[in-house]
């Protein structure tokens, strides 16, 4: 996976999904504290707005190419126990190899917060068509079962929020390197929900504090 994203590192530093939205001004708003771990950080979209808002961050990533402070898995952080006040990960937990592991590591790190932005699942077509563009992602997850993830880490969920967001579908399909006959068969399985070059997705934040 790592050499994967680093040869789409910058098409991620540039992704105007990634680069804005509403799930990033809550995660601004939602973080307290003076110092942030983001995890699995890709382009860096969270770590700018955060140290904008004027936090100390560490970014954390498996990819080289995407240039983090630390190269390391989500189910492996390198830090002790309580090293951050908020940890954060957007966009990033349907490809952890192990969204259970990743989610205790993250509460172990963490002093005070967990932050959590991902897509939410949709339906088994939406999952087919997630794989084909890109061979690296594990799943999305449900509301209910991001309610028990977050328990099984001793995370008390404090509040969740559902937005809906729209996306420039070619550009999507593009940064994952998908093109020809497997991006016909995504669009194909994604049906309605691209419309005209818009695709429409709904992202779930959640945030947790530690026990």
């Amino acid at each position: 996976m790592s050499d994967r994203w680093s040869v789409h590192a910058e098409a991620y530093r540039q992704s105007e999904a990634h680069r804005s939205g509403a799930d990033l001004d809550l995660i601004v708003q939602w973080a307290e504290g003076e110092t942030a771990l983001d995890v699995a950080s890709g382009g860096g979209h969270v770590a700018r707005r955060l140290r904008e808002a004027g936090f100390t961050v560490v970014t954390v990533d498996p990819a080289p190419g995407m240039q983090a402070d630390v190269l390391s898995h989500a189910e492996h952080l390198p830090f002790d126990d309580a090293s951050f006040d908020a940890v954060v990960s957007r966009i990033a937990p349907h490809h952890f190899a192990n969204v259970g592991a990743a989610m205790t590591e993250m509460a172990r790190v963490s002093r005070a917060l967990v932050l959590v932005v991902d897509n939410l699942f949709r339906d088994d077509d939406v999952e087919e068509a997630e794989r084909l563009r890109d061979p690296s992602h594990v799943r999305n997850y449900s509301e209910l079962e991001w309610r028990e993830l977050f328990r099984q880490a001793a995370l008390d969920v404090e509040a969740v929020e559902l937005i809906e967001t729209e996306i420039d579908a070619e550009a999507w399909l593009a940064r994952a390197g998908c093109e020809g006959e497997e991006a016909a068969r995504v669009r194909e399985l994604l049906g309605t929900r691209i419309d005209g070059s818009r695709l429409a997705m709904t992202r779930i934040a959640l945030k947790g504090r530690t026990r």
